[in-house]
């Protein structure tokens, strides 16, 4: 059989057309036709680089090393595609990675960092092996972000778009930072290079009668919020749901909360010594017009990318393997756009941030048409994706295979997900244990927290964490979430000898 993962970036787990009349999502919805819709998929970590490093590793931030933005997977660290590779499979991501830095350094160099990324000619001669794909075609650009260049805009020359660079920012390109309507072609697009270039290495691994395990790893809808036409028009803003934060709903959360909704706060106290900025620790007050605007191209870039997505199933289905290829499609994290009275991602662990969509499929094993509530992780992925191909799990993997769940053979095999978030080394470090009610976080240093009951406070609302009715609950959810962080240490050597 076959592994296919599509992923989008920065994602709500509301954004799908079976869950919200708002937003057209056919193929997707197609996809949850024909599979199952799992509704409590948790990400491990809401950030890229974490979060896409447990994907393919089945480890946990704090494992594997790549714990925050501007960090790197260690090149040491077994990765999910050397394994496939090794049991004759071939391995393939097309599109965002984000496994290294932006930034190259003698001790810790990166692939994915500028200006290396313009140097055309070395994206060239490079295909991998990078992480366990023995072949890559790289994109890191959101929309028209500076950061264009490696295999997509090869692509883009490749096919005639030689003017490309007035469609990006600078250096890189020659446009001004643009609003709402990218002024790119559809047919450059990135979703369209992605959906070709994945269609086609199926098509060659078909060909050959070669198994395959691949990423098709788009890149939106991450901000900023910029799409081509007609599809920053497709949404009437006017006709949008725009979730607001509720009066005084952060009165009793940790102070970072508090001063998002502040026009000029002092975030300084957050940064540490090596100067990087942390995400989200600024002002998310913003107009509703402006707002509303926000939401209505971000649903754009949902849904010209679900057409893409669409393209890649319909090769499946023309190559006739649909049947033999697990179909997994999910994000890396979830996404703020006024939840809360708050926008895009930072150290906010509500649901929206790290609830994630999640649907698999693969007829005749995967049931149809099907929603579950058993939780999942995003670090389940690598260790699910091997057994289900009969392929050892190692050792160094903490995920948990989710096989048996999604084949409806157990109703589950988690009683909890923890998401972890060290954003800075000891200022914005937080865990989050959540089981089936409830979820608690516990910040380093500090006696502040958030506790929710997900049943009866599913907007969560109102932070428990100092109510005095809930002290013994809280206690009880702090032991649980310690023996759930025991059990998910490594054990990577079986004990071999008594001694």
């Amino acid at each position: 059989m076959n592994i296919l993962l599509i992923t989008s970036d920065q994602q709500h787990w509301n954004t799908l057309g079976f869950l919200n009349p708002e937003i057209k999502t056919p193929n997707l919805d197609r996809l949850a036709r024909q599979g199952t819709n799992f509704s409590r998929a948790y990400t491990v970590n809401p950030t890229c680089t974490p979060t896409r490093a447990s994907i393919i590793t089945g480890m946990y931030p704090s494992q594997h090393g790549a714990w925050s933005l501007g960090t790197k997977l260690p090149e040491t660290v077994p990765a999910v595609g050397g394994y496939f590779q090794k049991a004759g499979y071939r391995t393939a991501l097309v599109g965002k990675a984000h496994f290294q830095q932006l930034l190259d350094t003698p001790e810790y160099p990166s692939l994915e960092s500028n200006p290396l990324q313009q140097d055309l000619d070395f994206w060239r001669r490079f295909n991998g092996p990078f992480y366990g794909f023995e072949h890559v075609e790289l994109a890191r650009n959101h929309a028209d972000e500076y950061h264009v260049g490696q295999h997509y805009a090869l692509w883009m020359e490749e096919k005639g778009f030689r003017n490309w660079r007035d469609c990006f920012q600078p250096p890189a390109g020659t446009a001004p930072a643009q609003k709402w309507k990218w002024n790119i072609p559809e047919e450059f697009h990135y979703d369209n290079w992605i959906a070709e270039r994945t269609s086609a290495l199926m098509q060659e691994y078909n060909d050959k009668g070669e198994n395959f395990f691949l990423w098709a790893s788009f890149l939106d809808p991450h901000p900023p919020y910029l799409v081509p036409e007609p599809w920053d028009t497709m949404y009437d803003p006017e006709n949008l749901t725009v979730p607001c934060m509720n009066r005084g709903e952060h009165d009793g959360n940790p102070p970072h909360f508090r001063m998002t909704q502040e026009e000029n706060p002092d975030f300084s106290g957050y940064k540490e010594k090596d100067g990087n900025a942390c995400h989200g620790f600024h002002s998310h007050l913003q107009d509703r017009k402006s707002l509303a605007k926000n939401i209505s191209v971000y649903y754009g870039m949902i849904s010209l990318m679900d057409k893409y997505i669409g393209r890649i199933l319909d090769k499946l289905d023309s190559l006739g393997i649909a049947d033999d290829t697990l179909v997994v499609f999910t994000t890396d994290h979830g996404h703020f756009y006024g939840h809360h009275g708050l926008n895009s991602k930072g150290a906010f662990h509500y649901e929206d941030l790290v609830k994630v969509p999640f649907i698999a499929r693969m007829p005749g094993k995967v049931p149809a048409g099907k929603s579950c509530s058993s939780l999942q992780s995003l670090v389940d992925l690598a260790p699910t994706f091997l057994d289900f191909c009969g392929i050892d799990v190692p050792r160094t993997m903490t995920g948990k295979s989710q096989k048996d769940v999604w084949t409806g053979t157990v109703e589950s095999v988690r009683d909890s997900v923890i998401v972890e978030n060290r954003h800075q080394p000891t200022t914005v470090f937080h865990k989050t244990y959540i089981d089936s009610r409830y979820k608690i976080t516990v910040y380093y240093g500090k006696d502040y927290g958030e506790l929710f009951d997900l049943e009866r406070d599913p907007g969560e609302t109102c932070n428990l964490w100092d109510n005095p009715e809930c002290s013994n609950l809280k206690q009880e959810l702090l032991l649980k979430y310690i023996h759930a962080e025991m059990a998910k240490e490594p054990l990577w050597m079986p004990r071999v000898a008594g001694a």
